[in-house]
Protein backbone atom coordinates (compact mmCIF):
# COMPACT_ATOMS: atom_id res chain seq x y z
CA UNK A 1 0.00 0.00 0.00
CA UNK A 2 3.02 1.92 0.47
CA UNK A 3 3.45 2.81 -3.41
CA UNK A 4 -0.46 3.70 -3.91
CA UNK A 5 0.08 6.76 -5.43
CA UNK A 6 -1.89 10.18 -5.13
CA UNK A 7 -4.40 9.71 -8.10
CA UNK A 8 -4.91 6.20 -7.32
CA UNK A 9 -5.74 6.77 -3.81
CA UNK A 10 -8.15 9.83 -4.38
CA UNK A 11 -9.54 7.95 -7.69
CA UNK A 12 -10.30 5.15 -4.83
CA UNK A 13 -11.82 7.44 -2.32
CA UNK A 14 -14.11 9.31 -4.84
CA UNK A 15 -15.31 5.68 -5.87
CA UNK A 16 -15.91 4.76 -2.10
CA UNK A 17 -17.39 7.73 -1.39
CA UNK A 18 -19.84 8.22 -4.67
CA UNK A 19 -20.72 4.42 -5.09
CA UNK A 20 -20.72 2.43 -2.05
CA UNK A 21 -21.56 5.55 0.76
CA UNK A 22 -23.50 8.21 -0.51
CA UNK A 23 -25.34 5.44 -3.32
CA UNK A 24 -25.91 2.98 -0.90
CA UNK A 25 -27.85 5.86 1.31
CA UNK A 26 -29.77 7.27 -1.26
CA UNK A 27 -30.73 4.15 -2.71
CA UNK A 28 -31.69 2.49 0.29
CA UNK A 29 -32.71 4.28 3.48
CA UNK A 30 -35.38 7.02 1.92
CA UNK A 31 -38.40 5.97 3.62
CA UNK A 32 -41.35 6.56 1.40
CA UNK A 33 -44.28 4.68 4.03
CA UNK A 34 -43.80 7.31 6.96
CA UNK A 35 -41.00 10.24 6.14
CA UNK A 36 -37.22 10.99 6.57
CA UNK A 37 -34.96 7.79 6.54
CA UNK A 38 -35.48 4.52 7.62
CA UNK A 39 -34.93 3.99 11.56
CA UNK A 40 -32.76 0.62 11.07
CA UNK A 41 -31.52 -1.70 8.07
CA UNK A 42 -29.98 -4.31 9.46
CA UNK A 43 -26.50 -6.51 8.30
CA UNK A 44 -28.60 -9.04 5.72
CA UNK A 45 -30.08 -5.70 4.00
CA UNK A 46 -33.69 -6.52 6.08
CA UNK A 47 -35.23 -3.26 6.23
CA UNK A 48 -37.32 -2.52 9.58
CA UNK A 49 -39.88 -0.42 8.31
CA UNK A 50 -41.36 0.22 11.78
CA UNK A 51 -38.00 0.82 13.89
CA UNK A 52 -37.80 3.79 15.89
CA UNK A 53 -35.97 7.11 13.84
CA UNK A 54 -32.95 8.49 15.98
CA UNK A 55 -32.14 12.20 16.07
CA UNK A 56 -28.15 11.33 15.48
CA UNK A 57 -28.55 9.26 12.55
CA UNK A 58 -30.91 12.35 10.97
CA UNK A 59 -28.64 14.74 11.59
CA UNK A 60 -25.79 13.04 10.22
CA UNK A 61 -27.44 12.41 7.00
CA UNK A 62 -27.86 15.60 6.73
CA UNK A 63 -23.89 16.72 7.57
CA UNK A 64 -23.25 14.26 5.38
CA UNK A 65 -25.34 15.03 2.01
CA UNK A 66 -24.98 18.90 2.89
CA UNK A 67 -21.31 18.35 2.51
CA UNK A 68 -21.54 15.86 -0.45
CA UNK A 69 -23.56 19.10 -2.25
CA UNK A 70 -20.90 21.58 -0.97
CA UNK A 71 -18.11 19.28 -2.58
CA UNK A 72 -20.61 18.51 -5.97
CA UNK A 73 -22.95 20.46 -6.30
CA UNK A 74 -25.19 17.76 -7.56
CA UNK A 75 -28.98 18.39 -6.95
CA UNK A 76 -29.68 14.59 -5.87
CA UNK A 77 -27.20 14.98 -2.70
CA UNK A 78 -29.52 18.42 -1.85
CA UNK A 79 -32.72 16.89 -2.18
CA UNK A 80 -31.23 14.26 0.75
CA UNK A 81 -30.07 17.21 2.56
CA UNK A 82 -33.33 19.19 2.13
CA UNK A 83 -35.33 16.07 3.67
CA UNK A 84 -33.22 15.55 6.64
CA UNK A 85 -33.57 18.88 7.35
CA UNK A 86 -37.53 19.16 6.94
CA UNK A 87 -37.37 16.28 9.23
CA UNK A 88 -35.64 17.38 12.39
CA UNK A 89 -37.68 20.46 11.77
CA UNK A 90 -40.82 19.17 11.41
CA UNK A 91 -40.57 15.62 13.54
CA UNK A 92 -38.19 16.25 16.01
CA UNK A 93 -37.95 19.80 17.14
CA UNK A 94 -40.03 19.89 20.27
CA UNK A 95 -42.50 23.09 19.92
CA UNK A 96 -42.89 23.64 23.24
CA UNK A 97 -39.50 23.63 25.07
CA UNK A 98 -36.77 24.30 21.69
CA UNK A 99 -34.57 21.66 21.68
CA UNK A 100 -34.88 18.17 19.95
CA UNK A 101 -35.73 14.37 20.74
CA UNK A 102 -33.58 11.76 21.30
CA UNK A 103 -35.81 9.13 19.65
CA UNK A 104 -38.88 9.30 17.77
CA UNK A 105 -41.47 6.67 16.16
CA UNK A 106 -42.76 6.37 12.87
CA UNK A 107 -45.96 8.29 13.65
CA UNK A 108 -43.46 11.18 14.70
CA UNK A 109 -44.35 10.80 18.46
CA UNK A 110 -41.12 11.08 21.32
CA UNK A 111 -40.19 7.87 22.08
CA UNK A 112 -37.09 9.69 24.61
CA UNK A 113 -38.19 13.22 24.55
CA UNK A 114 -34.53 14.33 26.40
CA UNK A 115 -32.33 16.49 25.63
CA UNK A 116 -29.57 15.10 25.17
CA UNK A 117 -26.50 17.67 24.06
CA UNK A 118 -24.84 15.04 22.01
CA UNK A 119 -27.72 15.18 19.88
CA UNK A 120 -28.30 19.02 19.77
CA UNK A 121 -24.77 19.65 19.32
CA UNK A 122 -25.07 17.15 15.92
CA UNK A 123 -28.19 19.18 14.76
CA UNK A 124 -25.87 22.04 14.57
CA UNK A 125 -22.81 20.81 13.23
CA UNK A 126 -24.63 19.97 10.55
CA UNK A 127 -27.19 22.84 9.84
CA UNK A 128 -23.56 24.95 10.04
CA UNK A 129 -22.98 22.40 7.47
CA UNK A 130 -26.06 23.13 4.96
CA UNK A 131 -25.61 26.50 5.67
CA UNK A 132 -21.96 26.41 4.14
CA UNK A 133 -23.64 24.62 1.30
CA UNK A 134 -26.30 26.44 0.52
CA UNK A 135 -25.99 29.73 2.62
CA UNK A 136 -29.58 29.28 3.85
CA UNK A 137 -30.82 31.99 6.47
CA UNK A 138 -33.07 29.94 8.25
CA UNK A 139 -30.87 27.18 8.93
CA UNK A 140 -28.39 28.94 10.26
CA UNK A 141 -30.89 31.11 12.90
CA UNK A 142 -32.26 27.87 13.88
CA UNK A 143 -28.54 26.53 14.49
CA UNK A 144 -27.92 29.88 16.38
CA UNK A 145 -31.19 29.26 18.88
CA UNK A 146 -30.02 25.49 19.35
CA UNK A 147 -26.48 27.03 20.50
CA UNK A 148 -28.42 29.86 22.81
CA UNK A 149 -30.72 26.76 24.31
CA UNK A 150 -27.31 25.19 24.97
CA UNK A 151 -25.75 27.75 26.57
CA UNK A 152 -28.67 28.54 28.83
CA UNK A 153 -29.44 25.30 30.15
CA UNK A 154 -26.19 22.78 29.74
CA UNK A 155 -23.60 24.51 30.35
CA UNK A 156 -22.00 24.57 33.48
CA UNK A 157 -21.00 28.05 34.61
CA UNK A 158 -18.56 26.82 37.60
CA UNK A 159 -16.81 23.82 36.63
CA UNK A 160 -17.01 24.81 32.52
CA UNK A 161 -18.19 21.77 30.17
CA UNK A 162 -21.47 20.83 29.28
CA UNK A 163 -23.46 17.91 31.72
CA UNK A 164 -24.45 15.21 29.39
CA UNK A 165 -28.71 15.29 29.33
CA UNK A 166 -31.77 17.03 30.66
CA UNK A 167 -35.08 16.31 31.07
CA UNK A 168 -37.76 17.65 27.65
CA UNK A 169 -37.89 20.74 29.53
CA UNK A 170 -34.25 21.79 30.02
CA UNK A 171 -34.28 20.59 33.76
CA UNK A 172 -32.17 18.14 35.71
CA UNK A 173 -32.53 14.14 34.61
CA UNK A 174 -31.28 11.22 36.24
CA UNK A 175 -30.83 9.71 32.70
CA UNK A 176 -27.76 10.83 31.20
CA UNK A 177 -25.93 8.44 29.43
CA UNK A 178 -25.94 8.43 25.65
CA UNK A 179 -26.23 4.52 25.42
CA UNK A 180 -26.39 1.15 27.51
CA UNK A 181 -22.58 1.25 26.65
CA UNK A 182 -21.97 4.47 28.46
CA UNK A 183 -21.73 5.27 32.31
CA UNK A 184 -24.77 7.27 33.38
CA UNK A 185 -21.99 10.04 34.52
CA UNK A 186 -22.73 13.85 34.52
CA UNK A 187 -20.07 14.67 32.39
CA UNK A 188 -18.15 12.87 29.26
CA UNK A 189 -15.35 13.18 26.70
CA UNK A 190 -18.01 12.13 24.06
CA UNK A 191 -20.51 14.74 24.53
CA UNK A 192 -17.54 17.49 24.37
CA UNK A 193 -15.43 16.52 21.66
CA UNK A 194 -18.76 17.19 19.61
CA UNK A 195 -19.57 20.41 20.79
CA UNK A 196 -16.28 21.59 20.04
CA UNK A 197 -16.91 19.73 16.48
CA UNK A 198 -20.25 21.35 16.42
CA UNK A 199 -19.18 24.83 17.90
CA UNK A 200 -16.28 24.98 14.79
CA UNK A 201 -18.69 24.22 12.04
CA UNK A 202 -20.75 26.92 13.69
CA UNK A 203 -17.71 29.33 13.78
CA UNK A 204 -17.24 29.21 9.85
CA UNK A 205 -20.76 30.49 9.15
CA UNK A 206 -21.78 32.44 12.54
CA UNK A 207 -18.84 35.04 14.56
CA UNK A 208 -21.77 36.32 17.28
CA UNK A 209 -20.57 37.91 20.43
CA UNK A 210 -19.28 35.10 22.99
CA UNK A 211 -19.10 32.09 20.69
CA UNK A 212 -15.34 32.49 19.63
CA UNK A 213 -14.50 32.59 23.52
CA UNK A 214 -16.92 29.08 24.05
CA UNK A 215 -15.06 27.45 21.98
CA UNK A 216 -11.40 28.56 22.78
CA UNK A 217 -13.02 27.72 26.05
CA UNK A 218 -13.33 23.97 24.92
CA UNK A 219 -10.32 23.78 23.18
CA UNK A 220 -8.61 24.38 26.05
CA UNK A 221 -11.27 21.78 28.30
CA UNK A 222 -10.14 18.96 26.38
CA UNK A 223 -6.66 19.86 26.75
CA UNK A 224 -6.41 20.91 30.61
CA UNK A 225 -9.57 18.21 31.70
CA UNK A 226 -10.12 15.90 29.18
CA UNK A 227 -6.63 14.61 27.67
CA UNK A 228 -4.87 12.81 30.39
CA UNK A 229 -0.85 14.24 30.13
CA UNK A 230 0.21 11.01 31.68
CA UNK A 231 -0.62 8.76 28.86
CA UNK A 232 -1.73 11.21 26.38
CA UNK A 233 -5.61 9.56 25.62
CA UNK A 234 -8.62 10.78 26.52
CA UNK A 235 -10.46 10.24 29.65
CA UNK A 236 -14.07 9.02 29.08
CA UNK A 237 -16.21 9.86 32.03
CA UNK A 238 -16.84 12.72 34.31
CA UNK A 239 -18.57 14.32 37.54
CA UNK A 240 -19.20 17.79 37.58
CA UNK A 241 -16.08 18.75 38.84
CA UNK A 242 -14.03 16.91 36.18
CA UNK A 243 -12.92 13.78 38.37
CA UNK A 244 -12.34 10.84 36.14
CA UNK A 245 -14.86 7.96 36.72
CA UNK A 246 -13.17 5.27 34.03
CA UNK A 247 -9.77 4.21 33.10
CA UNK A 248 -10.86 3.24 29.80
CA UNK A 249 -9.31 4.13 27.00
CA UNK A 250 -10.49 4.54 23.36
CA UNK A 251 -8.16 4.77 20.83
CA UNK A 252 -11.08 6.06 17.94
CA UNK A 253 -11.94 8.48 20.06
CA UNK A 254 -8.35 9.42 20.81
CA UNK A 255 -7.47 9.70 16.90
CA UNK A 256 -10.65 11.16 16.37
CA UNK A 257 -9.89 14.01 18.80
CA UNK A 258 -6.50 14.47 17.58
CA UNK A 259 -7.62 16.18 13.86
CA UNK A 260 -10.75 17.50 15.49
CA UNK A 261 -8.94 19.65 18.24
CA UNK A 262 -6.48 20.75 15.64
CA UNK A 263 -9.22 21.75 13.38
CA UNK A 264 -10.91 23.93 15.86
CA UNK A 265 -7.75 25.22 16.98
CA UNK A 266 -7.26 26.40 13.14
CA UNK A 267 -10.96 27.65 12.52
CA UNK A 268 -10.38 29.85 15.85
CA UNK A 269 -6.92 31.00 14.63
CA UNK A 270 -5.84 31.99 18.31
CA UNK A 271 -1.96 32.15 17.45
CA UNK A 272 -1.33 31.46 21.65
CA UNK A 273 -2.91 28.30 21.18
CA UNK A 274 -1.92 26.99 18.27
CA UNK A 275 1.46 25.56 19.81
CA UNK A 276 -0.42 23.86 22.36
CA UNK A 277 -3.10 22.10 20.14
CA UNK A 278 -0.14 21.11 17.82
CA UNK A 279 1.86 19.29 20.20
CA UNK A 280 -1.29 17.25 21.81
CA UNK A 281 -2.53 16.21 18.51
CA UNK A 282 0.53 15.00 17.97
CA UNK A 283 1.24 12.79 21.49
CA UNK A 284 -2.24 11.67 20.84
CA UNK A 285 -2.06 10.17 17.35
CA UNK A 286 1.54 8.79 18.65
CA UNK A 287 0.03 7.17 21.29
CA UNK A 288 -2.78 5.66 18.92
CA UNK A 289 0.03 4.48 16.58
CA UNK A 290 1.79 2.89 19.34
CA UNK A 291 -0.56 1.26 21.29
CA UNK A 292 -4.05 0.88 19.37
CA UNK A 293 -2.96 0.05 15.81
CA UNK A 294 -2.77 -4.05 15.11
CA UNK A 295 0.05 -5.01 12.47
CA UNK A 296 -2.56 -4.92 9.52
CA UNK A 297 -3.06 -1.06 10.10
CA UNK A 298 -6.67 -1.88 11.57
CA UNK A 299 -7.43 0.04 14.72
CA UNK A 300 -8.63 -2.15 18.02
CA UNK A 301 -11.90 -0.80 19.82
CA UNK A 302 -10.53 -0.07 23.35
CA UNK A 303 -9.01 -1.08 26.06
CA UNK A 304 -9.85 -1.71 30.07
CA UNK A 305 -6.80 0.33 31.57
CA UNK A 306 -5.84 -2.68 33.48
CA UNK A 307 -5.67 -5.87 30.97
CA UNK A 308 -8.22 -6.70 28.21
CA UNK A 309 -7.70 -5.74 24.89
CA UNK A 310 -11.04 -5.29 23.24
CA UNK A 311 -8.93 -6.33 19.56
CA UNK A 312 -12.52 -5.96 17.68
CA UNK A 313 -12.61 -3.15 14.68
CA UNK A 314 -15.79 -1.19 14.17
CA UNK A 315 -15.76 1.01 11.25
CA UNK A 316 -15.41 4.09 12.68
CA UNK A 317 -12.39 4.38 14.26
CA UNK A 318 -10.96 2.69 10.81
CA UNK A 319 -12.19 6.45 9.21
CA UNK A 320 -10.78 8.05 12.05
CA UNK A 321 -7.81 6.83 11.79
CA UNK A 322 -6.99 7.67 8.24
CA UNK A 323 -7.58 11.25 8.77
CA UNK A 324 -6.30 11.15 12.38
CA UNK A 325 -2.97 9.74 10.51
CA UNK A 326 -3.38 12.15 7.82
CA UNK A 327 -3.23 15.22 9.89
CA UNK A 328 -0.25 14.14 12.04
CA UNK A 329 1.53 13.98 8.92
CA UNK A 330 0.55 17.38 7.76
CA UNK A 331 1.58 18.66 11.61
CA UNK A 332 4.66 16.72 11.33
CA UNK A 333 6.02 15.95 7.97
CA UNK A 334 7.00 12.40 9.33
CA UNK A 335 6.16 9.58 7.00
CA UNK A 336 4.89 7.29 9.64
CA UNK A 337 2.26 8.79 10.00
CA UNK A 338 1.20 8.73 6.28
CA UNK A 339 2.39 5.08 6.06
CA UNK A 340 -0.11 4.78 8.82
CA UNK A 341 -3.12 7.03 6.99
CA UNK A 342 -2.56 4.21 4.02
CA UNK A 343 -2.48 1.32 5.95
CA UNK A 344 -5.45 2.36 7.24
CA UNK A 345 -7.18 2.51 4.05
CA UNK A 346 -6.41 -0.77 3.01
CA UNK A 347 -7.54 -2.01 5.96
CA UNK A 348 -11.27 -0.35 5.08
CA UNK A 349 -10.76 -1.17 1.33
CA UNK A 350 -9.85 -4.88 2.32
CA UNK A 351 -12.08 -5.96 5.00
CA UNK A 352 -14.49 -3.37 6.33
CA UNK A 353 -15.79 -2.03 2.62
CA UNK A 354 -18.95 -4.01 2.24
CA UNK A 355 -18.55 -4.94 -2.15
CA UNK A 356 -21.46 -7.33 -1.86
CA UNK A 357 -24.00 -5.30 0.60
CA UNK A 358 -22.70 -1.73 0.22
CA UNK A 359 -21.50 0.50 2.49
CA UNK A 360 -19.39 -0.41 5.59
CA UNK A 361 -19.34 -3.78 7.93
CA UNK A 362 -20.19 -2.23 11.39
CA UNK A 363 -17.74 -4.66 12.89
CA UNK A 364 -15.03 -7.11 11.79
CA UNK A 365 -12.82 -9.60 13.79
CA UNK A 366 -9.16 -8.70 14.70
CA UNK A 367 -8.81 -11.28 11.60
CA UNK A 368 -10.82 -8.67 9.29
CA UNK A 369 -14.07 -11.49 9.48
CA UNK A 370 -17.31 -9.82 9.26
CA UNK A 371 -19.53 -9.97 12.90
CA UNK A 372 -23.07 -10.50 11.10
CA UNK A 373 -25.40 -9.55 14.22
CA UNK A 374 -28.70 -8.29 14.55
CA UNK A 375 -26.50 -5.92 17.28
CA UNK A 376 -25.11 -4.24 14.38
CA UNK A 377 -27.06 -3.29 12.21
CA UNK A 378 -25.93 -2.05 8.46
CA UNK A 379 -28.05 1.27 9.46
CA UNK A 380 -29.00 2.36 12.71
CA UNK A 381 -29.35 4.96 15.47
CA UNK A 382 -25.57 4.90 15.78
CA UNK A 383 -24.56 3.52 12.00
CA UNK A 384 -24.81 6.66 10.03
CA UNK A 385 -22.78 7.86 7.04
CA UNK A 386 -21.11 10.45 8.70
CA UNK A 387 -17.79 8.91 9.52
CA UNK A 388 -16.85 7.40 6.66
CA UNK A 389 -18.06 10.01 4.49
CA UNK A 390 -16.40 12.73 6.28
CA UNK A 391 -13.27 10.45 6.11
CA UNK A 392 -13.26 10.40 2.24
CA UNK A 393 -13.66 13.99 2.44
CA UNK A 394 -11.31 15.05 4.54
CA UNK A 395 -8.54 12.69 2.89
CA UNK A 396 -9.37 14.03 -0.37
CA UNK A 397 -9.48 17.20 0.71
CA UNK A 398 -5.77 16.26 2.49
CA UNK A 399 -3.63 14.11 -0.26
CA UNK A 400 -2.70 17.21 -2.63
CA UNK A 401 0.35 16.27 -2.56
Amino acid sequence: MSDLTTAQWREQLTSELKDNILGYWMKNTVDRKHFGFVGEIRHNGEVLEDADKGLVLHARILWTFASAYRTYKEEAYLEMAKRAYETLRSRFWDEKFGGLYWMIDVKGHAVSDKKQVYGQAFVIYALAEFVRATGDKEALAWAGEIYKLLEKHAYDPVHLGYVEALARDWTETSELSLSGKDLNERKSMNTHLHVLEAYTNLYRVWKPEGLRAKLKELIEVHLDKIIDSGTNHFLLFFDDEWHSKAPHVSYGHDIEGSWLLWEAAEVLGDEALLPRVKEAALQMARATLEQGVDKDGGVFNEYDGDSHLDDTKDWWPQAEAMVGFLNAYQLSGESIYLDAAKKSWSFITEFVSDREGGEWHWQVTRTGEPVRSDEQPKVGAWKCPYHNSRACFEALDRINF
